[in-house]
């Protein structure tokens, strides 16, 4: 399939599994009347592969191709598992990392998982399966610079368009979304 069918796919399945018309209370604290699970969607055979094949598709546009993608847990694992594994099979190869909520308990105590591959001073992109306020991926984007990682761009499946995308573009970091909120509401 073209991209563009991979798109059309991947959208579709996303308003059948992971889009909802409804009142909920969203990780920022906002309420909305729609939400959007990314993961409904990530987590199944094919929204892996066509989302793998899309954002790496967009992240591979960076030159020189950036060394790691990945994201604040758990929405960016996904994300950065699909990318990982395509660029591997385009003989591009770029590793995954998890930026997690909180060091590591015990061991290393570190806050990123996959850093051994992935030296100081390497390009990375932050991903976020969902945009709203752009939070989550802020905390991803300063947990990489203060790890010593450069963050040359950040991808998104969704823009929900209520401020996020300023928000980290304010850090110097764009945003590139696949979809959003346009495609859900229209």
């Amino acid at each position: 399939m073209s991209l563009a069918e991979d798109r059309a796919r991947l959208l579709e399945l996303l308003r059948q599994l992971s889009f909802e018309r409804r009142k909920v209370v969203l990780a920022s604290g906002k309420e909305s009347d729609f939400y959007i699970d990314c993961k409904r969607t990530a987590l199944t055979a094919e929204g892996h592969l066509l989302i793998g094949r899309l954002m790496f598709d967009r992240v591979r546009r960076l030159r020189p191709l950036v060394r790691g993608v990945g994201g604040l847990t758990l929405g960016a694992d996904p994300l950065a598992s699909a990318i990982s594994l395509v660029s591997f099979l385009e003989k591009e190869p770029v590793d995954a990392f998890i930026v997690r909520k909180e060091p590591k308990g015990h061991g290393t105590g570190q806050w990123i998982e996959g850093r051994k591959t992935i030296p100081d001073g390497s390009r990375v992109a932050v991903l976020e399966d969902v945009v709203t306020t752009g939070g989550s991926a802020l905390k991803a984007v300063e947990r990489c610079r203060e790890e010593k990682l450069q963050v040359v761009g950040c991808f998104a499946l969704v823009d929900r368009m209520e401020g996020g995308r300023e928000a980290i573009e304010a850090t110097g970091v764009p945003l590139d979304s696949l979809f959003t909120r346009k495609d859900f509401l229209g």
